[in-house]
């Protein structure tokens, strides 16, 4: 990536020689470059969030800059990036948005996320930290910045503008008024489970900012909670947890049952629990945040369930799915079970008869099939 400070090279995590997505877009570049064009002061407290791979906090990185993020991916990435820039360790400080921010920014960059929940969440946690001579400046491709995006800024900051696009990309220019009354934070949002749902029926739901379906059961998860096996007291893996319904309902069916919450969302896994929490579940649980299965011993686990995400932010890609099939079937023991959820068009079954030899059809509707690979 040429930037006005180095060309540093970049890539997404896990590196794959084979994948053809940059680590950064034009929206990064006209960021970076508006900085440089502007002479923006940059030694005070800079702050980067939704940084997607590394690539600002790794243009920035001489001036220190503190990167939030929700992805434990990006986070990897922006480390293998900054070291890869010959960045001493610690120059670049990196949080999760679970952690608490800043108590001053003198400048905030952000890159705006495809969840417009988790940039009100973020807004309203950063707000207090940004005074009247803050810079802060927004940046996203055309078709990530809408109106509602810009009421956002205007709502919780400051009155807001945006630039004239380039390469399709747009940045947002807001400037902070320390005196506007901010309505108060929504996150995290809790509902009650419908009826008729197995064992998690009429129990709660916490949904922190950004994790999917922040305010219903969505119609996936609710067709795969009437086709769960039983755990009968075996290790158990939700893997990409989501706020953790899956993996309650099978600890309030078998508290004898292990289960580990595995999400690359620090706000996924920080729902997954309190999930787990609020439902008052006796059981045994785990809760991760990580890349899939990585870090869990091979051999180890007895049943997976997984409901894989097939878009990495703008693009549409099974290479999640894929990695989180390998890594199932890695971690199980011989004769454990790969449970997977899906919409039918996605034809996970032709890679789980590739990986594990064998899948069956548990399930199905017109919309989703419930699929199931047994490791031999």
């Amino acid at each position: 990536m040429t930037t006005p400070w180095g060309e540093p090279a970049l890539t997404r995590f896990p590196e794959d020689p084979r994948d053809r997505l940059r680590a950064w877009d034009a929206s990064d570049e006209y960021l970076l470059r508006h900085l440089a064009e502007e002479r923006v002061p940059l030694d005070g407290t800079v702050v980067v969030v939704g940084d997607r791979w590394g690539a600002l906090v790794t243009a920035l990185a001489a001036h220190r800059p503190v990167q939030i993020t929700d992805s434990h991916l990006a986070q990897e990435a922006t480390r293998a990036n900054l070291a890869r820039a010959g960045v001493e360790p610690g120059t670049v400080r990196l949080l999760t948005t679970q952690d608490p921010p800043p108590e001053r920014i003198d400048v905030l960059l952000v890159r705006v996320p495809k969840s417009l929940a988790l940039l009100e969440d973020q807004l309203l946690r950063l707000a207090p930290a940004v005074h009247a001579g803050t810079v802060v400046v927004g940046t996203g491709m055309v078709k990530e910045i809408h109106t509602s995006t810009l009421t956002l800024f205007e709502r919780i900051l400051g009155p807001t503008r945006t630039s004239l696009a380039e390469k399709k990309a747009r940045l947002i220019f807001c400037a902070p008024n320390p005196a506007l009354e901010r309505p108060g934070n929504p996150w995290p949002h809790v509902y009650t489970l419908p009826d008729g749902i197995g064992p998690a029926a009429g129990g709660t739901v916490v949904n922190h900012a950004g994790v999917f379906c922040a305010d219903r059961l969505d119609i996936g998860t609710r067709f795969f909670l009437h086709h769960l096996p039983e755990a009968r007291g075996r290790r158990v893996v939700d893997l990409g947890c989501g706020n953790g319904v899956v993996g309650t309902s099978v600890a309030l069916a078998d508290p004898d049952a292990e289960v580990l919450f595995v999400d690359e969302s620090f706000q996924a896994v920080a729902s997954a629990e309190a999930t787990y929490k609020a439902n008052g579940v006796s059981g045994h649980a785990e809760f991760r945040v990580g890349d899939g299965l990585a870090g869990v011993p091979s051999g180890s686990v007895d049943l997976v369930l997984n409901n894989p995400p097939f878009h990495s932010h703008q693009a549409t890609t099974d290479a999640t799915a894929w990695r989180m099939f390998t890594g199932a079937r890695r971690a199980l023991r011989p004769g454990g079970e790969l449970w997977v959820i899906g919409n039918r068009h996605l034809g996970y079954h032709v890679k789980l008869r590739k990986l594990f030899g064998n899948s069956r059809l548990v399930a199905s509707d017109p919309k989703f099939v419930v699929l199931k690979a047994v490791k031999r």
